[in-house]
């Protein structure tokens, strides 16, 4: 039960931080932290949780990196269903306590709340093609480096730092195309309360991932396989 809540707690953290900072900081007038800021703060919260929960759960976050680390041999496939409600109700909390602050601001409208999208509702206007090619190689990237960055054989303390650092690359990318998600359970989080359009899209948001991180998963297992000693 432990694993469970700290990854109700890293998740919500996840949504919070990295959201939070779309919602609130990235357009504030003259101060505003931008993409790269956004970027940042993901990457942010998966350092600071993996230092925090990492030896509690192993820090996921993220359903799409339960399910990768499971088809590359690093899980067991009996927590998976644990693991992902946890990290999806954690995902709802951080998006809840985001939308308390933010309607704290006299006009506040909910609009896109940092929900991820495609076509028209893309940032920059990309395609569903070209976001489920995004997230598909993207989160497959992402599971790579998580896969080698905590091998039994790698130097022990930096994982987190190579995550959460690969986090930030990838939203430099891919913030334009998608609003960046490579995670289901922060898709959903924000999709419940923006509604409409992100709800309808939402689809794509747990398939793509999921696609991309078994992909990486059975890829990894196949190159560098883990060795019990």
């Amino acid at each position: 039960m432990k694993k469970y809540i700290a990854e109700f707690i890293g998740t919500s953290w996840l949504v919070l931080g990295g959201c939070g900072s779309a919602v609130l900081a990235a357009a504030f007038p003259e101060l505003g932290i931008g993409f790269v800021g956004v970027a940042l703060a993901f990457g942010l919260t998966v350092i600071s949780m993996a230092y925090a929960i990492g030896h509690i759960s192993g820090c996921h976050l993220n359903p799409a990196v339960s399910i990768g680390l499971w088809a590359g041999g690093r899980f067991d496939g009996k927590d998976l269903p644990g693991y992902i409600i946890a990290q999806v109700l954690g995902g709802i909390l951080g998006a809840g306590l985001l939308y308390l602050i933010a309607s704290g601001q006299a006009g506040f409208e909910v609009g896109g709340f940092a929900a991820n999208g495609y076509g028209e509702h893309s940032p920059g206007g990309y395609s569903m093609t070209a976001a489920l090619v995004c997230e598909v190689v993207l989160t497959f990237f992402f599971l790579f480096v998580i896969l080698g960055s905590t091998y039994s054989k790698a130097p022990r303390g930096l994982a987190g730092l190579a995550i959460g650092l690969c986090l930030t690359l990838i939203h430099l990318i891919s913030i334009p195309v998608t609003n960046t998600s490579v995670n289901p359970a922060r898709s959903t989080s924000q999709a419940l309360f923006a509604g409409g359009w992100a709800i309808e899209q939402l689809w794509l948001f747990w398939v793509a991932p999921i696609v991309g991180a078994l992909i990486a998963g059975f890829v990894y297992n196949m190159l560098s396989p883990e060795i019990e000693d």
